[in-house]
């Protein structure tokens, strides 16, 4: 969305969001593109992404495999949709000093915390939800996947830009269900273009 020309959206009456994994160069860059074209854009973490640190930190508590992980992750995943990551990341803190942690076995836990506390303005996933934000990438991924993999990878395929854009429009167009409208104004601008251009006020004589 933030690399799409100003035009989009326009007149921009509606949200702009962007979903990060957290990487603050793209955090940065999605900030001065926000500033440069005078919007405001709500920025979120990547739940999935997020899921993984901590699975990484229930492994400083559990040996692998053991069920109670799962039920760990549950409750602390549950704590951050609630808007709650900065209590997470003490809880998780203090858990594995009471535990007497070696550094080593902690690496996970604290590499969480540090990621919760970092990114807690990037973490309000009650606003989000509430304001019907996506709160992961998968639903993108899947339509960068369906969308334009599905269609441009193809073994031996070799694309111009002006190529590859001109698919991937016709593409979107069919997927949303919206090619026979387009091709009835596709038609008609042909029509224009060919026929009416070369007749006096754009009307095609009828002939007697």
């Amino acid at each position: 969305m933030i690399s799409t020309p100003n035009r989009r959206g326009e007149p921009h009456i509606r949200d702009w969001a962007a979903l990060v994994d957290g990487n603050n160069h793209q955090i940065n860059r999605i900030k001065a593109e926000a500033k440069a074209r005078g919007v405001s854009i709500s920025i979120v973490c990547d739940f999935i992404h997020l899921l993984e640190y901590v699975w990484k930190a229930a492994w400083s508590f559990h040996t692998e495999g053991d069920p109670a992980a799962e039920l760990w992750v549950r409750r602390h995943a549950k704590a951050i949709l609630e808007g709650k990551a900065t209590a997470v990341a003490g809880a998780i803190r203090r858990e594995a000093t009471k535990g007497a942690l070696e550094p080593s076995a902690r690496v996970g836990a604290d590499a969480c915390a540090k990621y919760l506390t970092n990114k807690r303005d990037y973490l309000d996933y009650p606003s989000a939800l509430e304001a019907g934000l996506p709160i992961a990438t998968g639903v993108i991924e899947g339509a960068c996947r369906h969308l334009v993999k599905d269609r441009m990878d193809i073994t031996g395929a070799r694309w111009s830009l002006a190529g590859a854009e001109a698919i991937l429009k016709l593409r979107a167009i069919r997927c949303n269900g919206d090619f026979d409208e387009y091709w009835r104004w596709h038609l008609d601008q042909e029509q224009r273009r060919v026929h009416c251009s070369g007749y006096a006020g754009g009307v095609i004589p009828v002939a007697e």
